[in-house]
């Protein structure tokens, strides 16, 4: 049974038919980075009040030319960039899974380039099923020295492979899926 896809929503049940496209690696690179702009604000004000409750916000704007930022660094540096860091991966596990379990079945970024996530039958998927997907890709993205080589694994997957399926997808069960536009596949007349 081939989805029937409005609105970016399928009926429960249904199962990836042949006209369904999934979604390549620029589309998937461009929804990734708008969402990383719009994870960035939150970001931002928490890293400022931090540096604020730490007290070193002044210490970085006292500096003079010539000073060396990295005596505050090693000051602070460690307990700073852990809490940003644990706050960042709090806030993009909300986001992500928040966004893509919901109605809209994608992120911001997702949703202005027409992409979403299904799982493989069509469906939409859950709150569990779209943690396990950011676990399974972002999470592992932040462990020290292998991060970096699961994360261009995991983009060569969606760029080299047929099924155009990330690691994470593959262990989350899910697709990334393109709406079909209006008159998309008529023919050239």
């Amino acid at each position: 049974m081939e989805v029937t896809v409005v609105n970016g929503a399928t009926k429960a049940g249904d199962t990836i038919g042949p006209g369904t496209q999934r979604a390549g690696f620029w589309v998937r690179c461009a929804a990734g980075v708008i969402d990383l702009i719009i994870l960035g604000v939150p970001l931002s004000a928490f890293v400022s009040f931090l540096s604020v409750g730490m007290g070193i916000s002044n210490q970085f704007l006292d500096l003079h030319p010539g000073v060396e930022p990295h005596e505050i660094l090693r000051r602070f540096g460690p307990q700073f960039i852990f809490e940003s860091l644990v706050f960042f991966v709090l806030i993009s596990w909300l986001y992500f899974a928040g966004f893509e379990s919901s109605r809209w079945r994608a992120t911001p970024g997702k949703r202005l380039l027409g992409i979403y996530l299904a799982d493989e039958r069509g469906a939409p998927v859950s709150f569990w099923r779209a943690t396990r997907r950011f676990l399974a890709g972002r999470l592992l993205v932040h462990v020290p020295y292998v991060g970096i080589y699961y994360f261009l694994a995991d983009c060569a997957c969606v760029g080299v492979t047929t099924s155009k399926r990330a690691i994470h997808d593959a262990l989350a069960g899910c697709l990334v899926l393109r709406e079909k536009v209006v008159g998309e596949f008529l023919p050239l007349q």
